[in-house]
């Protein structure tokens, strides 16, 4: 389901299976989340490696479906929708001199990255590879340039975010675009 990071920000909306729990499941009521990269060791043998498709969810938004006094398991009916965000894509530089990697977050519309290109200074536009999740890196040298992006989502749309990270920028830092998917 979250193919080895490609649905990294895909958003679900999801309810409780009361005909499977009637229990445990608040009626009519659901949750979106947003599926991430992050997930907790397990016992069959690795990481993100779930024996049967899974959401593993925080206590405020689990509660949004079940009742207090099963903080554990409970049966999902699941479907995608499309991310409603607030502010525009974010961008959070990270790696070393050598070794560039964004992490894009906060897509809207289909929420899931397929394709991302990046345009330092005057320089051309240079394909970026995902290395796991939201993470997208290359091997151009972008110090001490203004930075652009292209991204494409999964459902063909393309935005551009020209100049949205300075030539001022360090790692770790985050840039918001006033550029947002619908």
């Amino acid at each position: 389901m979250f193919r080895g990071g490609a649905a990294c920000g895909a958003c679900y909306q999801l309810i409780c299976d009361a005909k499977a729990d009637p229990k445990w499941c608040l009626r009519r009521s659901a949750v979106t989340v947003t599926a991430t990269n992050f997930c907790p060791p397990n016992n069959h043998g690795g990481w993100c490696d779930p024996p049967r498709r899974h959401f593993d969810m925080s206590m405020p938004a689990f509660f949004l479906i079940a009742r207090r006094g099963n903080e554990g398991i409970i049966p999902v009916l699941y479907r995608r929708v499309a991310c409603k965000r607030s502010g525009g894509v974010r961008f959070t530089l990270k790696g070393q001199s050598n070794f560039n990697m964004v992490m894009i977050s906060n897509v809207g519309g289909s929420g899931s990255v397929r394709a991302v290109w990046v345009k330092a200074g005057g320089g051309s536009w240079v394909p970026m590879h995902r290395n796991w999740g939201a993470n997208w890196q290359s091997q151009s040298d972008i110090r001490s340039k203004t930075i652009s992006f292209r991204l494409t989502l999964e459902d063909g749309k393309t935005l551009f975010f020209p100049n949205v990270v300075p030539s001022t920028w360090r790692f770790g830092q985050t840039f918001a675009s006033q550029n947002q998917f619908f």
